[in-house]
């Protein structure tokens, strides 16, 4: 039978009550489904929605009626103004991929691109879960967007399969593509100096993941392994340091008009959270080097990337999983870069672990070398005291005694 061409008030008819559906979100939320959802009340009855909402991207809370939830992974302002119809879990990809198949989505709400010319309907910058779950869910409803990129690698989903559509433009979300700045830039060098040619890659979004892109134009035979991907990783693309071939492995492009539409060149292949986040893929890869950010990083050398002043603004992510494939690999290696301080010098972001905010998001097993603009601590076989020394050395100067003193203090009940 041939997909349902439904218009804005027609989604209760063919969205079955109950059960969990799963929604596409990152640069390919759909403001026009979401919009549907709101429209449709209490006829939507007690719906569960859930995707993977970027703070600071995704602003929808997927509100239908007053009984509807949401389960994310991620905590953005728009849901923690929301917490009685919140349900938050803080899990790494691999935990969300092991409740999506203990809980089969039932439904999916997703954006493609119109059907190809054999019918085939690309997930563009964002295959992550859906491809791996739109086939045990009974109802597949789709917002056909006519400015979405096709991507290579995934082959997407046959028009036939779908249960619905609507068709409309919308403008992908993303961010500025903005050039490194100073402190930025000094992070990239110090990092950098860790990679070698041939080294595979895995970032996280942001401008001094970006920055450590552009400081290695000059290395060959690179390769991408990452969940996400930014305006930085097709600067790299371009620069001649990929190896040939589909050598950028990425689930979702997050950036501006330019990465969009950049992502037809040939070394990006886009592959669902099954590939890129599974241990054994990129834990093969021989040096496997990881590129964080972080919020803190205490004098233990436990990351923190959840929590801020205003409370709870993100979530684990796939930082952890990556990190494990990291220790697979040969010569693998676990890089967290971040300034050294923070509101305008009078915060440090080397801290006291009695200061941390919230909880770690990688432990100390899972940190090799953090690195800020003041250099690069090798954290490698160290002991306590010699780990606290060497984040010590790369803290903002202005908090170097006060880290020293309270560090006395630690040791001293270690």
């Amino acid at each position: 039978m041939a997909p349902r061409r439904i218009t804005d008030d027609d989604l209760a008819a063919v969205l079955p009550p109950g059960g969990l559906t799963l929604v596409s979100s990152c640069s390919a939320e759909s403001d026009l489904l979401a919009d549907m959802v709101a429209g449709g009340g209490d006829t939507l009855a007690a719906m569960r929605f859930s995707g993977i909402f970027v703070p600071g991207l995704n602003r929808r809370t997927w509100s239908g009626s007053s009984l509807s939830r949401v389960l994310t992974f991620f905590q953005t302002p728009q849901l923690r103004a929301e917490p009685e119809r919140v349900d938050f879990r803080p899990l790494c990809y691999g935990q969300i991929s092991e409740l999506y198949a203990a809980e089969p989505p039932s439904a999916v709400l997703f954006m493609c691109s119109p059907p190809d010319e054999n019918g085939m309907c690309s997930f563009g910058p964002e295959t992550a879960f859906i491809p791996d779950f739109w086939r045990s869910a009974g109802t597949r409803i789709a917002h056909i967007n006519p400015a979405m990129p096709r991507t290579a690698g995934d082959p997407g989903i046959p028009f036939g399969e779908l249960t619905a559509f609507i068709e409309q433009d919308q403008v992908l979300k993303g961010t500025p593509a903005d050039l490194p700045d100073p402190v930025s830039r000094a992070i990239a060098e110090h990092a950098a100096r860790f990679i070698e040619d041939g080294a595979t890659l895995q970032t996280g979004l942001g401008k001094v993941p970006d920055a450590v892109l552009d400081a290695l134009h000059d290395r060959r035979n690179l390769r991408l392994h990452t969940g996400l991907v930014g305006d930085g990783g097709l600067r790299l693309v371009r620069s001649g340091a990929m190896a040939p071939g589909s050598s950028a492995l990425v689930g979702v492009a997050i950036g501006s008009p330019e990465l969009y539409a950049g992502l037809e060149d040939p070394h990006f292949q886009f592959r669902p959270v099954s590939v890129t986040h599974d241990l054994r893929i990129a834990g093969a890869a021989e040096h496997f080097v990881t590129v964080n950010s972080a919020l803190e990083v205490d004098l233990f050398g436990q990351v923190y990337s959840e929590v801020g002043p205003k409370g709870a603004m993100s979530g684990p992510g796939g930082a952890s999983d990556f990190a494990a494939a990291a220790r697979l690999s040969p010569r693998g290696l676990r890089l967290i870069c971040l300034p050294a301080d923070a509101a305008k010098g009078t915060l440090s972001r080397i801290i006291d672990p009695a200061s941390a905010r919230g909880p770690a998001s990688l432990s100390r097993l899972d940190t090799d070398v953090v690195v800020t603009e003041h250099g690069a601590a090798d954290l490698r076989g160290k002991s306590h005291d010699d780990r606290a020394e060497a984040l010590i050395r790369i803290a903002a100067p202005q908090f170097r005694d006060v880290l020293a003193e309270s560090w006395r203090a630690v040791s001293d009940r270690l």
